[in-house]
């Protein structure tokens, strides 16, 4: 997960999937999500020719994903923009607020580059990892210089099998010099394991490639060809909030489900300008799949239960089919405009939980594109973010198959108690929950899952990943 924002973060990190995000007022309940209209407009980006595999898509033949009829696409899933690469320091003491000293740092850090065993590739290259090493056809959209940094992070993608379509506006950036240049991540580990994030982006007071106002015929193709297209909210240090809304309407376009996740960024886009305000509320409006917290989810409709939450939010989304609500170390909820699927977490002795959240959003998007049953869905998801719990950093650290394999055959769930109790209160009208369980029962508005079953039904879907056998070893 990259964890540049606009002022250095500080993050003793509890076991959540992904970072909490709290007081993230999006105006009222209802308001934000309805109040502006549905802006189409044709977009295009400068584009160097990537690797991706764009050949002309073929809409003969069609599918049902996620439980829609959509053309055939040959990638599973893209990712636009937030490519960059996390350089992981252990300091003494974290830097102090101050923006000039912390600006006097990173330069500091900048001008003579560490060893590369302490580079690891980030941002979205998180979730595109984890996506490919469970057999998905991942292609990266987004801007890779031409620097050592640059070359290190092509390479690792690669590498994990995944495409790249890259940017190169460089003859219409207004500062060149910062344009060709990869994204680093500043990733400060103090002694007591807290983690400090700084970047170029810290400093910038408009996105990086803000110039860039189409899609090129390159990036569309690659939006059109991919069943699912995954932005999150560090897309805005990337790209103005009107090529972000014109990149959505475009997705929508051409059947290509919309997956979005505020993350942490949330919080300052909810009181950015009014354009950051009308992007985030286009998304909120606009993705078939959502990704929150449940402390995300509480802020952005103002009610507590996240399964009453998570049905406010379907009930003011024009295309919204699934929001995802995670609960870290409780578990996950699928909230359906006519059902609810529950799974607990697994039992994992956590590391680290940077990157949990992009390698959960990848197992979801393989239940999505692979029509599994919802529960199953929630099940993979849990276990691909405890496998990449378990490690320590993100980039080629997520989750491996086999770990998650091993994991979902051990088959040990948190206690489930709690989190119905939490599902249920204040909500005695709740629609019938599908629980995943260990033990059978069938009482009220609960129906369990049997764990058994979901295993034996998993399992066969994890051999079926093209980059299993490499992502085991």
């Amino acid at each position: 997960m990259h964890q540049h924002a606009l002022a250095l973060k500080f993050h003793s990190y509890s076991p959540h999937y992904a970072l909490p995000l709290s007081n993230f007022s999006l105006q009222s309940p209802n308001s934000l999500l309805h109040i502006f209209p549905r802006v189409i407009s044709s977009v295009s980006l400068r584009c160097r020719s990537g690797t991706a595999d764009v050949s002309p898509v073929k809409y003969a033949s069609n599918g049902k994903i996620g439980g829609v009829l959509v053309a055939e696409k040959p990638i599973d899933v893209a990712t636009l923009g937030n490519l960059c690469v996390d350089i992981v320091l252990r300091v003494r003491e974290l830097p102090p607020p101050s923006r000039r000293e912390r600006k006097a740092l990173m330069e500091e850090l900048s001008t003579s580059p560490p060893d590369k065993k302490y580079w690891e590739a980030g941002g979205n290259c998180n979730m595109a990892i984890a996506a490919a090493r469970l057999g998905l056809n991942c292609v990266a959209i987004g801007h890779v210089g031409d620097e050592i940094y640059g070359e290190f992070l092509l390479d690792v993608l690669h590498e994990e099998g995944i495409s790249t379509v890259g940017l190169d506006g460089e003859a219409n950036a207004k500062d060149t010099s910062s344009f060709c240049d990869t994204l680093i991540c500043w990733v400060l580990v103090d002694p007591l394991q807290r983690h400090g994030f700084c970047s170029r982006a810290d400093f910038k007071e408009e996105p990086a490639f803000n110039w860039i106002t189409d899609l090129p015929e390159e990036v569309k193709m690659a939006i059109r060809q991919s069943k699912v297209l995954f932005c999150n909210g560090y897309d805005f240090d990337d790209f103005s909030p009107s090529f972000i809304m014109s990149t959505i309407d475009y997705a929508t376009k051409v059947g290509t489900a919309v997956f979005f996740d505020p993350g942490p960024r949330g919080k300052s886009l909810s009181k950015g300008t009014p354009d950051e305000r009308k992007a985030l509320a286009h998304f909120f409006r606009m993705s078939d799949v959502l990704l929150l917290t449940s402390e995300e989810a509480e802020a952005l409709t103002g009610i507590r239960n996240p399964v009453k939450a998570g049905q406010e939010i379907l009930r003011n989304g024009k295309g919204t089919k699934w929001v995802i609500v995670k609960m870290g170390p409780k578990g996950s909820i699928l909230v359906t405009k006519s059902s609810v699927s529950v799974a607990p977490a697994f039992k994992v002795e956590v590391v680290d939980t940077v990157g949990c959240g992009d390698s959960f959003v990848a197992a979801i998007a393989l239940g999505y594109i692979r029509n599994m049953p919802l529960v199953n869905t929630l099940t993979i998801a849990n276990a691909v973010g405890a496998a990449t719990a378990m490690g320590c950093g993100a980039g080629r650290n997520v989750a491996k198959r086999h770990q998650v394999v091993d994991l979902i055959k051990a088959s040990k769930l948190n206690d489930e108690e709690n989190l119905i109790e939490e599902l249920l209160a204040e909500n005695p009208e709740s629609p019938r929950i599908n629980l995943l369980s260990k033990g059978i029962r069938k009482e009220g508005q609960i129906e369990t899952i049997s764990m058994e079953k979901v295993v034996s039904e998993l399992l066969p879907e994890l051999e079926h990943g093209r980059c299993c056998v490499k992502a085991s070893s």
